[in-house]
């Protein structure tokens, strides 16, 4: 039988200029960085409660360095591939590597099946892995204020989004031989909706589907900002909650 192409949810070419202009923005000295940060620390923390000690470690999507400059030393070899240098639909050149970690870079591919079969492929015979992504659940005022603002006929503007259960499926099917996810909640808290879209921007979390709605218009997108300060708290906050899952497989 002739095989079916995933759907083409999402765009490429929209999420890899969408991660350069964050890195231009990050530039800046106020930029957000929290998501990617509390990520890197995670990794770290698991891999000295594992006690791992690998040699041959490959890094994606990690815009920062930190994680690779945390790991350097002690004759590791770290490879590191931003989404521009590698497609994670492909397979995963410069292989077996004892470790690979993703960083907020598996939730916006077309075919996570493949990919998460790509990256099993490319470890070592017991070798892990372990990816972090945006999650089900995150974003639920975002969400709330996007439908407010086109209320008869919303269009498509927020990205379908990986749950738990979901996560240890995709991993089975990938062959991963024993699989471990977890969640947690980091809670932000913003002035506004404009504050959060432009943290959003920073750290490369736009939108990148492959057919956007249309920008909003003026009256569309004063009723999203109304609508997301209308759970503001005494100081006039809106706390917005990021789900993230870690995904750690063995790959036998």
């Amino acid at each position: 039988m002739p095989s079916v192409s995933p759907p083409q949810i999402f765009s490429r070419r929209r999420r890899i200029a969408g991660l350069r202009r964050a890195l231009v923005r990050q530039s800046q000295r106020d930029a957000a960085r929290y998501l990617i940060a509390e990520m890197v620390e995670d990794v770290l923390d698991r891999l000295e409660f594992m006690r791992l000690a690998p040699k041959r470690v490959l890094v994606i999507g990690d815009w920062t360095g930190t994680l690779a400059l945390s790991l350097n030393g002690s004759g590791v070899m770290i490879a590191e591939r931003d989404v521009a240098s590698l497609d994670e639909e492909q397979p995963i050149p410069d292989g077996p590597f004892d470790l690979i970690v993703s960083l907020s870079s598996l939730d916006r591919v077309n075919d996570l099946p493949g990919a998460l079969l790509h990256i099993r492929n490319a470890l070592s015979d017991e070798g892990i892995f372990i990816g972090s992504l945006i999650a089900a659940g995150s974003l639920a005022n975002l969400r709330r204020a996007m439908i407010a603002a086109e209320p008869d006929r919303p269009a498509a503007r927020m990205h379908p989004l990986v749950d738990n259960r979901a996560a240890s499926a995709l991993l089975q099917r990938a062959l991963f031989k024993r699989q471990v996810v977890d969640g947690r909640t980091l809670s932000v808290s913003y002035s506004s909706l404009d504050r959060l879209v432009s943290d959003l921007r920073d750290q490369g979390l736009a939108n990148v589907l492959a057919k956007p709605g249309p920008a909003l218009g003026k009256a569309a997108l004063e009723r999203a900002r109304q609508a997301f300060l209308s759970t503001a708290d005494e100081h006039d906050r809106v706390l917005e909650d990021f789900e993230i899952l870690t995904l750690t497989s063995w790959k036998n």
